[in-house]
């Protein structure tokens, strides 16, 4: 069993607690079902369930902290691993930055759970394989892509009488296709809280249209360009420039919210007034847990608001060593749009490039987020609001910053898998100006 109650969960976790002699204790329980298929060469070549749970424990003596970890509930295993994390604590120097455990909090319950994809079936994840891989071999196609779902409960509780929990549930499908001469490719991805919404067949056939699409592609001068990301491409860099969103890498002068002579940007105006940046765990299309690692109870937090800087993310050292309150940890990132979706905004565009993704991306600068990477999967010229044809790809040099400031249009949010600072992502279509493309580059 790896999906326990509130009541198994509590009663783990409430034995931990009693059993430590350190000043304090915290510990989290955590368990998942996780189903998955991968195919290849229109052939299925993984399946799979994993179960797991796992209990971590930390304690403190004074300022010297120890954690340890576990799979086994017993009593003897719960004896085990609180003694293990106490001898750790005691070999363990002192940490300068440690700040004692939250105390009691109030959680407001998400909608994380969706019975839906909690009862995905081996039976669902084989039919959506087969039904990606049969209309790309009867077109000639190479397809080849990845379903992932699970069904989770994390729970959390500590000396100072905390306890939190709750169930969730996930679930992510991405199929790129590619022609059999392997000169066109195309990608689709879909992330989604309700897997009954899934429709396989209408995904594969966007990757097989634009693999189509992009064979023989040409090559375009590489320069500025009025571009359009697509909520994928626009994902990648939008989730990279936000990791700095970090109150003390701003203070200490090493982000691009640094301000010169000293302090951050709180306030200012650093982006297009229509820019509007959120976390909201409550959010229905894409919830978090009501609490981030630390026990603090997350809400909705404003990162930019018609272009300026509302909120950074304190530490609970840095919040009290600067005497802020500290802020929860974001689970997921949304950005605002309005309601037209990508096509709307290629018949809307007189000359531009369309960009399916962004794949690769690294720094280049921190103090200006200038990033580097490659588009990929489909990227095509634009004229007269129709798409004329495939161009190879390109290395673009850009930072997300100069480019939320370059701003034509936003379209409708899409719901995306992020990474595991930001949690799930909904982000819009964005078209932008003077998009730099530096070299070409021959890959598909």
């Amino acid at each position: 069993m790896t999906i326990f109650t509130e009541a198994q969960a509590r009663a783990i976790l409430d034995k931990v607690i009693a059993l430590s002699k350190a000043d304090e204790c915290s510990a989290s329980l955590t368990g998942a079902r996780e189903g998955n298929i991968r195919f290849a060469l229109n052939d299925i070549s993984t399946s799979g369930i994993v179960n797991n749970a796992e209990l971590a424990v930390q304690v403190a003596f004074g300022k010297r902290v120890g954690t340890a970890t576990i799979n086994e509930f017993d009593d003897a295993a719960l004896e085990r691993v609180v003694r293990r994390a106490e001898d750790l604590a005691r070999l363990a120097p002192e940490n300068p930055e440690f700040v004692p455990a939250v105390g009691k909090q109030a959680y407001t319950a998400t909608p994380t759970f969706n019975a839906a994809t909690a009862a995905i079936t081996p039976e669902f994840r084989a039919k959506a394989a087969a039904d990606s891989i049969a209309p790309c071999k009867a077109a000639n196609m190479v397809a080849a892509g990845f379903l992932q779902d699970g069904h989770s409960f994390a729970a959390i509780a500590n000396s100072n009488g905390n306890f939190g929990y709750q169930q969730a549930t996930g679930f992510n499908y991405t199929c790129t296709v590619r022609t059999d001469d392997g000169r066109g490719s195309g990608w689709v991805g879909r992330t989604l809280a309700d897997a009954s919404a899934f429709d396989v067949g209408r995904d594969v056939r966007v990757a097989m249209q634009k693999a189509r699409d992009s064979a023989a592609a040409r090559a375009l001068e590489p320069g500025k360009y009025t571009v359009i990301l697509e909520p994928a491409a626009a994902a990648g860099l939008i989730g990279f420039m936000m990791r700095m969103f970090d109150a003390r890498q701003a203070d200490e002068g090493r982000s691009f919210l640094s301000r010169k002579g000293g302090g951050n940007k709180l306030g200012e105006q650093v982006y297009d007034p229509r820019v509007h940046i959120y976390a909201d765990p409550a959010h229905p299309e894409a919830p978090a847990l009501p609490w981030d690692d630390q026990g603090l109870p997350r809400g909705k937090l404003e990162y930019v608001k018609d272009g300026k800087v509302q909120a950074l993310d304190y530490s609970r050292y840095w919040a009290q060593k600067n005497g802020k309150a500290a802020q929860a940890a974001p689970g997921n990132l949304i950005m605002a749009g309005s309601g037209k979706s990508t096509a709307d905004l290629v018949r809307e565009t007189q000359k531009g490039i369309l960009v399916t993704r962004t794949w690769y991306i690294r720094m280049v600068d921190p103090q200006t987020v200038l990033l580097t990477g490659l588009t990929r999967d489909g990227t095509f010229y634009i004229e007269n609001g129709q798409i004329r044809y495939p161009v190879k790809n390109f290395r673009f040099n850009e930072s997300p910053v100069i480019m939320l400031n370059n701003i034509d249009e936003i379209g409708k949010p899409v719901l995306l898998s992020g990474d595991e600072l930001s949690g799930s992502m909904l982000i819009p279509p964005l078209k932008l100006r003077d998009f730099t493309f530096t070299s070409l580059s021959d890959a598909v």
